[in-house]
């Protein structure tokens, strides 16, 4: 596995930016934005550093985070997402979002903290992922 990035999610991006490039002195590597799910993410790294980005995501329609819903989730890339989401199913763990498209998928810690999954490069989707719904909260 490959520690990717954490997701902050934020009200006001300029503040944030301002926070996070002005700052702490992060460089803005890289921007996003979703008309249809209406969002923004921008990712965050320091100078040099080529992982362990911060994403800030700006959801457009104003949302009051509490209870730490500001703080998105841990991002791991992985060589094959189907093996790694059956052992942890098989350790009972739930996968709240299953890898339907072969890409990602998401679980939760025993804390409830949320862990996206990614898979390096694409697999074709299968089952019994494929059809599997969500369940709870990523």
């Amino acid at each position: 596995m490959k520690y990717l990035h954490t997701m902050v999610r934020v009200t006001d991006v300029e503040a944030s930016l301002r926070f996070y490039c002005e700052g702490l002195g992060l460089e803005e590597v890289r921007r996003s934005e979703n008309e249809k799910g209406r969002y923004t993410l921008i990712f965050l790294a320091a100078p040099g550093d080529s992982g362990g980005e911060v994403e800030l995501t700006y959801n457009w329609d104003p949302e009051e985070y509490t209870g730490g819903r500001n703080f998105g989730h841990l991002a791991y890339r992985t060589q094959d997402i189907y093996k790694l989401c059956q052992h942890l199913s098989d350790m009972g763990i739930t996968i709240n979002r299953p890898p339907r498209d072969g890409h990602m998928a998401f679980v939760r810690s025993p804390d409830e903290i949320s862990v996206e999954l990614i898979q390096d490069g694409s697999l074709p989707p299968q089952e019994p992922w494929l059809s599997m719904p969500n369940s709870g909260k990523w």
